[in-house]
């Protein structure tokens, strides 16, 4: 008995600190499949003891929210809903009733309130007691009406998604890794609660009614069915349902399944809820659930296999990912052989060595999951040193979870950023040369500094046979090559990736020199100190880099392969002299976060990485976010200000008005 109890807390507080990870984090420290498993054990053992301890997840409905936004408490408590992967527990709950049967939606519940035919609130599900007022982003959701026709007081529920397509879209807008959303419920969920309503509206939020919870004065004929198809008339999106019985329940649950690989949007499942109004009404709730519905999780189709290898896949970031290799296996219709592990915490969890019988699913149906190791061989031969550079690793340990980082500033996974900086619009300006296509070029060897991409035509033959290149696109990279060696010698000097050292530096720093290339190697920091705008920080980087040899050969060997041209000249007012930001988030106005440092840089403003008591401005278009940069700010007392604030301070001579 105290056995059970102890594992039961231990339970408790696994479970909790996964959710917290994945909710108020952003990490996983489980997979989806072992979470429902844990928590079917916490069930049971609840069940079993005849004890629920106050901070179960079994009765707690959600954390409390965390952003800065009004909050609002609920009219009715929200409540989760009781589940099954067993279509035969679907059975016993529809006995005799029809209910309607609908996808569940992976996204961000949102109760709306209209007044008089006009949408006057919108409230998050939070915590299912007290949400957040998101009315400013709701106005701006793609298929939200603002005006209904019916004009009593309307209360409904629905889901705000983002579907996969915008959801990869963004994501490649992003170009920090780390910053990356990790799928698309959680950057539904960054979207909805931003306080400028224009990123919102940017990233196509959709809205999917599933539930009315009070209409005055309208005869629904005691039907959730009709219910639904008066929220159409009423001009709203609803979720996609089927009326269903305890003989169709099967049926409908197996085409929901093949339908789901078709959809754009994020799916953890099916809910069913009573037509009967009345009759689930006078059910009544549990303590987290409603009686009248239930929630269907998919019941994973999981196959045995042996892993192969544990393939470790180093980023730009220095993160080395841990990548499954295994037999390959059928699942939901396609062959599989691989499954991201995430990180070295995973790995111990599932003792997982090479040779192992392991289980594997798609979580969701989409994304390749390892469910169980069933030989448990245990972790072994995490790399010393780095699969691409041979660089040492390093175990790195955050939030309880164990990653590994290769420590060499130089390993050339970590340089990708570097050539695609080389290659950019504002630098070289290469077209052709993605990071992906960077990547294979220098996974080939055929790059190994930045004049090798002048000299591609050693390798042509082996190019051409390459996926996603034939004789047309590499005559497109010959060309875009040869045209990118007329430049001017900032756009040279920007490309070499100097820290600091941005378009608009590299204008003023060559201006200074004359664009002549041997000043600019032997400058010293003393001549650098003397150009407005440059300081010390700037003038010591600059100086550092050319005092490597390695780093003078390859400018001189560029110098080699390009004209440089001369620049017009084009003086920027001096408005943030003396002012230092520090500029975090994704960005809209801009095409990235370096454009915004060069805006600032080309009028006398410096762009540090952190918040220090010297920082004048935070720029965050999420200014109300818990960030630990909006948390320093925040106590130092620098103001936060968005994008379209230091739009303002440009158009304003630097000055907020």
């Amino acid at each position: 008995m105290e056995e059970k109890k102890k594992r039961m807390q231990e339970l408790v507080e696994l479970l909790n600190r996964a959710r917290r990870a994945y909710e108020q984090e952003d990490t996983e420290i489980m997979s989806n499949y072992e979470y429902d498993k844990l928590y079917d054990e916490l069930a049971e053992l609840e069940q079993e003891l005849g004890t629920t301890l106050a901070s179960s997840p079994t009765v707690n409905v959600g954390y409390e929210v965390l952003s800065e936004l009004p909050k609002e408490r609920h009219e009715r408590p929200m409540l989760s809903l009781d589940k099954t992967k067993d279509v035969e527990q679907l059975k016993e709950f529809l006995g005799g009733q029809k209910a309607v049967i609908s996808w569940k939606m992976d996204g961000l519940t949102i109760v709306l309130t209209y007044r008089d035919g006009t949408l006057q609130k919108a409230v998050t599900r939070g915590n299912g007691e007290v949400g957040e007022v998101i009315t400013n982003n709701a106005r701006v959701f793609k298929n939200l009406p603002l005006h209904i026709p019916y004009q009593g007081e309307l209360i409904l529920r629905g889901e705000a998604v983002i579907g996969y397509r915008d959801f990869e879209r963004i994501n490649e807008q992003i170009e920090d890794v780390d910053a990356k959303y990790k799928n698309p419920r959680n950057l539904c969920s960054g979207s909805v609660r931003q306080l400028n309503n224009k990123i919102t509206a940017q990233r196509n939020v959709k809205f999917y009614a599933f539930t009315l919870v009070r209409a005055e004065d309208v005869d629904f004929q005691n039907s959730r069915l009709y219910q639904l198809e008066w929220l159409k008339e009423q001009g709203f999106e609803v979720v996609e349902h089927h009326l269903t019985d305890r003989e169709h329940v099967e049926t409908e649950v197996e085409w929901f399944s093949h339908q789901i690989a078709e959809n754009d949007f994020p799916s953890d499942g099916l809910v069913l809820v009573y037509d009967d109004i009345a009759y689930g009404q006078s059910l009544g709730t549990t303590a987290k659930f409603p009686r009248d519905s239930y929630a269907f999780k998919w019941a994973d189709e999981i196959r045995e296999t042996t892993l192969l290898e544990i393939e470790w896949s180093p980023s730009r970031t220095g993160l080395i990912n841990p990548v499954a290799i295994f037999e390959p296996v059928e699942l939901e219709g396609t062959t599989v052989s691989r499954a991201s592990v995430h990180n070295i915490s995973i790995m111990e969890d599932l003792e997982l060595g090479v040779g192992d019988t392991i289980q594997v699913y798609k979580a969701n149906m989409i994304i390749p999951q390892i469910a169980e190791n069933l030989t448990r061989s245990g972790v072994r031969d995490i790399p010393k040193n780095c699969p691409v550079c041979g660089g040492a690793t390093k175990i790195h340990i955050e939030n309880e979870t164990k990653t590994l980082y290769c420590t060499n500033p130089g390993c050339q996974a970590k340089q990708l950023k570097s050539f695609a900086l080389f290659v950019s619009r504002d630098a070289m300006n290469i077209e052709g040369l993605s990071e992906a296509t960077l990547e294979k070029f220098i996974g080939e060897g055929f790059i190994k500094d930045f004049s090798d991409i002048y000299h591609l035509n050693r390798y042509e033959d082996k190019i051409k046979t390459m996926d996603g290149f034939g004789e047309k696109s590499y005559g497109n990279l010959v060309v875009s090559v040869e045209n990118s060696r007329t430049t001017t010698m900032p756009k040279l000097v920007y490309s070499l990736g100097i820290a600091g050292i941005g378009l608009a530096n590299a204008k003023v720093i060559c201006r200074a020199f004359d664009n002549d290339s041997e000043q600019l190697m032997n400058a010293s920091e003393e001549e650098l100190n003397e150009i407005p705008g440059v300081g010390a920080v700037i003038a010591r980087t600059f100086v550092e880099y050319f005092a490597q040899e390695t780093h003078r050969e390859l400018f001189q060997k560029l110098l080699a392969e390009v004209r440089i041209q001369q620049e017009e000249q084009n003086e920027q007012a001096q408005i943030f002299e003396n002012m230092n930001f520090v500029i975090t988030g994704s960005v809209e106005h801009f095409t990235n976060r370096r454009e915004v440092k060069e805006a600032i840089e080309a009028r006398g403003g410096k762009v540090t990485g952190s918040v220090t008591s010297k920082t004048n401005y935070l720029i965050n278009n999420d200014v109300q976010s818990g960030s630990s940069k909006n948390k320093k700010a925040r106590e130092l007392g620098i103001p936060i200000i968005s994008e379209e604030q230091f739009l303002q301070m440009m158009e304003n001579g630097g000055k907020i008005v």
